[in-house]
């Protein structure tokens, strides 16, 4: 009889030990689901849009061109601003030619000025020569003061309609729609032949190419990670868990309370650390996918 309660014992002491080295062999470091940076790319201009070649799922590049707003209303403006910066200039170089007579007449007179004082020094002129000469320079460069400020206001309008052509380009630029990122588009907001205006969303595109891991680790936790450690990620899979190679990117500065998805109240109230890890996607990776963070020291032991 004792020896049958010595064994019953043994047998029950080798199951504790057994399912105390299970439990604490199968915990993972860290709980989280996979993020992404989604951006949300919306409209520069408004009016037609009159090609959108994009749909969920599509892979796009960096600086590919997938649609355009009508931009012929900004091409008649630009053709109209056009004609008036030819009149305009017309007009400026009709005034300017003046100006070109003017300092003819000027020039000669400065020559003649220079003959009566030569020869007033040889006592061959008069005084009264030298200012004949001296009122006809001060009469020249009066009107030369007075056609330039004539042509000033066609200088400003000149000016202003640049202006105006370089916001007219720029308008006609961003009714391209140029893709930002490298990218999966997530969500296509709008369709080709709608009208769209400055702001509205169009499409929601993000970089699935490297995931992030967003996991909560516990302050005994904290002492044992830092930035740029190998982590190992794991996520369900029909043969049991898929193993990734992990970098820890960021460790969050100020502990938080634990997020609701932890359900027991104990863990509700247990403050903990925000820490993402990046993850190269493989394809199978998805926003939100839940998975587990090893560290290498522990999935070792």
């Amino acid at each position: 009889m004792k020896t049958t309660r010595i064994k019953i014992l043994t047998v029950l002491t080798i199951a504790v030990l057994l399912t105390a080295c299970n439990s604490n062999g199968d915990k993972a470091d860290g709980y989280g689901n996979f993020e992404a940076t989604e951006v949300t790319i919306s409209a520069e201009n408004t009016g037609k849009l009159m090609a959108f070649t994009i749909d969920e799922g599509t892979v796009v590049e960096r600086n590919q061109l997938i649609g355009y707003i009508d931009t012929i209303p900004l091409y008649l403006k630009k053709e109209q601003l056009l004609v008036q910066k030819d009149v305009i200039n017309s007009k400026s170089k009709g005034v300017l030619s003046q100006i070109d007579v003017l300092q003819a007449r000027l020039k000669t007179a400065n020559i003649n000025k220079t003959r009566v004082e030569n020869l007033i020094r040889d006592n061959a002129g008069t005084q009264k020569q030298l200012d004949d000469v001296q009122g006809e320079i001060d009469v020249i460069k009066n009107q030369i003061r007075s056609v330039e400020i004539q042509n000033a206001p066609m200088v400003n309008e000149l000016k202003t309609l640049d202006v105006q052509l370089q916001q007219i380009e720029d308008q006609i630029q961003k009714s391209k729609i140029v893709n930002p990122i490298n990218g999966t588009v997530l969500s296509k907001y709008t369709e080709a032949n709608e009208i769209v205006a400055f702001g509205k969303p169009l499409y929601k595109i993000a970089d699935l190419s490297t995931m992030e891991l967003r996991v909560y680790v516990s302050e005994t936790q904290l002492a044992k990670i830092t930035i740029g450690e190998s982590v190992s990620v794991k996520i369900d899979d029909q043969e049991g868990m898929k193993t990734y190679e992990g970098t820890i990117s960021w460790i969050a500065s100020e502990a938080e309370f634990t997020p609701k998805i932890i359900q027991t109240k104990e863990e509700r109230v247990a403050l903990v650390y925000a820490v993402k890890v990046q993850v190269k996607n493989d394809g199978s990776l998805k926003i939100g996918m839940p998975a587990e963070m090893w560290l290498k020291s522990n999935e070792n032991q």
